[in-house]
C-alpha cells in the first residue's frame, strides 16, 4: 500500500516525502521529478502547451506511477488530484493523506521562489486564492488529513506511519 501526500505547493510534500524514505526505508517517488526526467522543466511545458495540456501528462504520469510501485511514498503536485481520475488511480494502490497547511505558512515557505507557474504575480494573493480553491478537493480526495503549520517533517512522518499501521 502506497502513502500519497497531497496538499498546497509548499505544504512540506516533498520535505515529509524524503523523511519517510530515509527513516523508514520506503521508495520515494514525486510525480512532479518523473513528469520533469519524461517531459522537461515544468515551466516550459505550462508555457508550450498551458495549464490544461500540463494537467493531461500529469494525469498520465500519475497513472504510472500508481500502477508501477507498491509500498512506496509518493508526493504529488499540488494540483495533482484535481483530476477526480487522479484519485482514483492513486487511491487503488494507496491512501492519500492531506498535508493542510495554512496559506500564511506556505507563502513564508516558497516567498523567492520563482520555479511555480501557478504563482506568477501577487504571491500572497494566489496563494490564498488557489488555498481557497483547492481545500474542499484535497479534503475530499483525503483518507487522512495532518494540519501541519506546527509540527516538524519528522512528527509528520511518524503520524502518517502510525496511520498506516492502524
Amino acid at each position: 500500500m502506497n502513502i500519497v501526500l497531497c496538499g498546497m505547493m509548499g505544504s512540506g510534500k516533498t520535505t515529509v516525502a524524503r523523511e519517510i524514505s530515509e527513516t523508514y526505508n520506503l521508495v520515494w517517488v514525486d510525480t512532479d521529478e518523473e513528469i520533469v526526467k519524461e517531459y522537461g522543466e515544468i515551466n516550459g511545458i505550462f508555457a508550450d502547451r498551458g495549464e490544461e495540456g500540463f494537467r493531461d501528462i500529469e494525469s498520465s504520469v500519475t497513472k504510472k506511477v500508481a500502477e508501477s510501485y507498491n509500498n512506496a511514498v509518493i508526493s504529488l503536485g499540488g494540483g495533482c488530484v484535481l483530476r477526480q481520475c487522479n484519485v482514483q488511480y492513486l487511491k487503488q494502490t494507496g491512501k492519500i493523506f492531506y498535508l493542510r497547511t495554512s496559506p500564511e505558512v506556505v507563502i513564508s515557505r516558497i516567498k523567492g521562489d520563482t520555479t511555480r507557474p501557478l504563482l506568477q504575480g501577487d504571491l500572497e494573493e494566489r496563494v490564498r486564492t488557489i488555498s481557497a480553491a483547492r481545500s474542499a478537493i484535497y479534503e475530499a480526495a483525503a483518507d487522512y488529513i495532518i494540519d501541519t503549520d506546527d509540527k516538524s517533517a519528522k512528527c509528520i512522518a511518524k503520524i502518517i506511519m502510525e496511520q498506516m499501521q492502524a
